[in-house]
């Protein structure tokens, strides 16, 4: 387990200003002291767990470069997030992976949460199929990290979506979620609650739809049923900003806009995950390429 405390690139740079002493001002130096110390105090403390990883070499390659991360058949390389099994309501249907839903919304109970493949992937291209029943919400995460925060003397795991974007999974005509957020940013195939999906494109309820990830350098685009819906960069002012106005906002979130605004860690690599959401749900053809 390694532990991780992160403070702004403000409080760092004037700890940087003052430990050099690049500000002549003896009264500014001590004040910008002051104020670092109590940025540092006030940032969110998290423990980053890292656990084994599946090795790649193990798993098959397709004839176009693919690694095929599910065989369809087992839930080899995949566990729960925060556990080391795979929870029982996921469960393996007619050579897809599925989320059986209990109606409760993000329920995250004993026998669900959310499910990750166990390997961190930096640079890739990832295609998966998916479909929902009627009314059903869901979603795909990318450079999902671990995360757990101290309370009572115990680790309490947090959800994944507050360290990585997440790819909306969605009956648009049917959840309410289609009707929140801003201009559609909560419909399918959306950077949930930032940028929406355009053209919105999704098949209905019970047809299967294709998404594809791209993430390379920062630059990062969703695909929806053979088209690019959207395009933005990761770890520039423009992702800050966009954190900034949504509900991950410093004021609103703070240990969520500290993780998604560093999201990826120092490597800038994580993991692959599905979401339980309370909804049936359908993932399969599950395969990605690693890029250079």
């Amino acid at each position: 387990m390694k532990k991780t405390i992160l403070f702004s690139a403000c409080a760092a740079l004037s700890l940087s200003m003052v430990a050099c002493g690049g500000n002549p001002n003896k009264a500014k130096n001590a004040e910008a002291a002051a104020e670092t110390k109590a940025e540092a105090k006030a940032a969110p403390v998290y423990n980053v767990i890292d656990k084994p990883q599946v090795d790649l070499a193990t798993l098959p390659v397709d004839k176009e470069g693919y690694y095929v991360i599910f065989d369809g058949k087992t839930f080899n390389g995949w566990r729960g997030y925060g556990k080391d099994h795979v929870p029982s309501k996921w469960t393996i249907d007619n050579g897809a992976i599925k989320f059986n839903g209990s109606g409760g919304g993000e329920a995250q109970d004993g026998d669900g949460g959310d499910l990750i493949f166990t390997h961190k992937f930096k640079n890739f291209e990832l295609e998966v199929e998916w479909k929902v029943a009627k009314g059903s919400n869901s979603g795909i995460f990318y450079l999902g990290q671990e995360v757990a925060t101290p309370k009572d003397g115990k680790q309490r795991m947090e959800p994944i979506y507050i360290s990585c974007p997440e790819y909306q999974v969605l009956d648009n005509e049917n959840h309410p979620d289609a009707k929140l957020g801003v201009d559609g940013n909560r419909k399918s195939a959306s950077l949930y609650d930032m940028i929406p999906a355009v053209p919105q494109n999704a098949k209905p309820y019970g047809e299967w739809n294709k998404a594809k990830i791209m993430v390379y350098k920062g630059t990062v685009v969703h695909g929806q049923n053979d088209q690019n819906v959207l395009e933005y960069h990761l770890w520039t002012p423009q992702w800050t900003e966009m954190l900034e106005k949504s509900k991950f906002s410093p004021e609103k979130w703070p240990l969520a806009f500290e993780l998604l605004n560093n999201c990826g860690g120092a490597q800038r690599e994580g993991y692959i995950g599905f979401q339980d959401h309370g909804d049936d749900v359908w993932f399969r053809n599950i395969r990605i390429k690693v890029l250079d």
